[in-house]
């Protein structure tokens, strides 16, 4: 039988979805592509915006369109809170939330045998870590999933309530994950999770640090990255492992949400502006050229003018090198829907318009800094020529080469910036 699966949201979705994808394969089914029309469609659903929601179910509409005959399978986050209003679309057959996608082969083989519809949907507040391992990614780059949860409760964000509280994957596993992929060729390893920093949390005295600390001497690791840390994780233990590894990148994605106080507090936010600014200053004494990168929310129920404008002065002031901007969504069952002052969609999409053009104005200003400098890349991709992959810091290098340099490291001297590139020669073609 054939298969293909939707993907939503985050890297931790697009984890578990490849993970399901290589267990069906393990099992004798084939994948195709979503041009094709295949037997069983899997939709894994996002719904921490309202949006997400209405785009998941979007799609599950368009599978049952592509062929009336195939069967449904619903996962993630929009199942783990709407399974009702899902069991009543035609031919879904199966629905999980977020635990057990791993299972995907039994379920499917139950419903074969009993052809009746599946709803298996559990409180995640009492739920251990589900152990996914994936072993088939790119050479270049493999994401592993060391967490799950998030205890935060931010005033605008369903996710605490679709994830549960934090997991941790156990630190044995994780390093074991790694050592595998690592041995398997594979150059970078990017933690991930939906609250990576907060990893440890709920283990016995070990946290996100020590884990680091053992990643870091893993044989043969050439680049660790962080998927997203909160600035409140990155304590004194985390920089001076940052300080003092090389295999840790240049490279940190930190949310700041708002540069707003006032804000950020109707956010339920656990910073201010002062203690944001304060801790990238420390993380630039020790890591001058690092790139830091950001999401930022506009439109939030009573952002003034002058908030917005608060925001983007403090935004410059940080200088960071990019900002992944998303205008303000309601979400059902958060607080942040019943909050007064709702901005208009209007004001909200000009925001977004001005801050992603200050975004691209700081990304070429940050690419600018390494113009005749040398540097190392791994290219991922070989087109028309080009070798096109990402360094370190995340500059996007194009480089005329040879598709035999493809996955190795290849130093460059970069000559000019042509957003979204770099474009570099190859060292060796130079010298």
């Amino acid at each position: 039988m054939s298969f293909y699966i939707y993907t939503l949201g985050c890297k931790v979705n697009a984890y578990e979805s490849s993970v399901m994808a290589a267990n069906l394969k393990k099992a004798g089914f084939i994948e195709l592509s979503k041009d094709e029309c295949v037997d069983i469609y899997i939709i894994n659903t996002c719904t921490v915006t309202n949006t997400a929601g209405n785009k998941s179910l979007k799609m599950l509409r368009q599978a049952y369109r592509k062929n009336n005959q195939a069967l449904l399978i619903v996962v993630g986050c929009l199942s783990q809170v709407e399974s009702v209003n899902i069991s009543k679309f035609p031919n879904v057959g199966i629905i999980l939330g977020n635990k057990n996608k791993s299972k995907i082969v039994d379920y499917i083989v139950e419903y074969q045998k009993n052809k009746k519809q599946i709803i298996d949907i559990y409180d995640l507040n009492k739920v251990d870590f589900e152990c996914m391992k994936l072993d088939n990614v790119n050479q270049t780059r493999a994401f592993v999933k060391i967490q799950d949860g998030c205890n935060n409760f931010c005033s605008y964000c369903i996710i605490p309530y679709t994830r549960g509280d934090v997991r941790s994957k156990s630190h044995k596993d994780v390093l074991d994950e790694i050592s595998s992929l690592v041995l398997s060729g594979h150059r970078e390893i990017v933690l991930t999770g939906i609250h990576t920093g907060h990893y440890g949390s709920d283990l016995d005295n070990y946290d996100f640090a020590d884990l680091l600390k053992e990643i870091v001497q893993i044989t043969n690791l050439e680049r660790l990255r962080i998927s997203s840390i909160e600035i409140t994780e990155l304590d004194d233990k985390v920089l001076d492992i940052i300080n003092s590894s090389k295999i840790i990148v240049d490279h940190l994605h930190i949310p700041l949400q708002s540069g707003c106080d006032k804000t950020l507090s109707d956010m339920n936010r656990k910073y201010n502006v002062s203690y944001f600014i304060d801790k990238v200053s420390k993380i630039r004494k020790i890591r001058p050229n690092i790139s830091l990168t950001t999401d930022v929310i506009v439109g939030f129920p009573g952002e003034t003018d002058f908030d917005f404008e608060t925001t983007y002065h403090n935004i410059k002031r940080i200088n960071f090198s990019k900002i992944h901007v998303f205008p303000y969504s309601v979400r059902k069952g958060t607080k942040a829907e019943l909050m007064p002052n709702q901005i208009s969609e209007v004001v909200k999409k000009e925001r977004v318009k001005k801050l992603l053009e200050l975004s691209k104005e700081l990304e070429i200003s940050y690419m600018q800094k390494f113009i005749g400098k040398e540097i190392l890349f791994i290219p991922e991709v070989y087109h028309s020529s080009y070798l096109i992959g990402h360094t370190g810091n995340y500059l996007l290098i194009k480089a005329l080469g040879d598709e035999s340099l493809l996955n190795t490291d290849v130093p460059v001297i970069i000559t000019e910036v042509s957003y979204p590139y770099c474009l570099a020669s190859l060292k060796n073609k130079i010298s």
